[in-house]
């Protein structure tokens, strides 16, 4: 199954940076989607041949995103801000043009507005690349903290 990713983030391409979904649980509170590295992606760097390791922080915030859309059973996306991250830790130099890397987030902590995720990217040998605790935060007036320079 391919979902449309314009219709669950927040986003318009070139910055949806998921490519897809590939698993929804909702009852064990986690979210598994894919990135393929190519070179149209927004953030490919052609002196490395790939995209910096930090922009598996978006990838993360994405995947919450994908996670926090289903988890409110949300019929068009809804802004939502990242707080921070704890042990943004990083086994790469970059993600490998020509590569595919899995992320897992699982929701740690959550009450309405407020979630604190675990975050795993894979690459497709199934070794770990990168780890993060990301907390995130979606108010109903999220569009208010935009216009007030949040």
């Amino acid at each position: 199954m391919s979902y449309d990713l314009e219709k669950i983030l927040p986003h318009d391409r070139p910055m949806i940076l998921v490519d897809d979904i590939k698993e929804i649980n909702l009852d064990e509170k986690y979210l598994i989607a894919e990135v393929k590295i190519t070179e149209d992606k927004i953030f490919f760097d052609k002196t490395i041949n790939g995209v910096p390791y930090l922009s598996g922080i978006e990838y993360m915030a994405q995947t919450i995103g994908c996670y926090a859309f289903y988890r409110a059973q949300r019929t068009e996306p809804k802004l939502g801000f990242l707080l921070g991250t704890r042990s943004y830790k990083s086994n790469i130099e970059k993600f490998e043009n020509g590569k595919t890397y899995t992320v897992k987030v699982s929701e740690i902590y959550g009450d309405n507005e407020l979630v604190s995720f675990s975050c795993l990217i894979y690459n497709d040998e199934e070794r770990e690349c990168a780890s993060a605790v990301i907390n995130a935060y979606q108010p109903d007036n999220a569009e208010e903290y935009l216009k007030n320079g949040f």
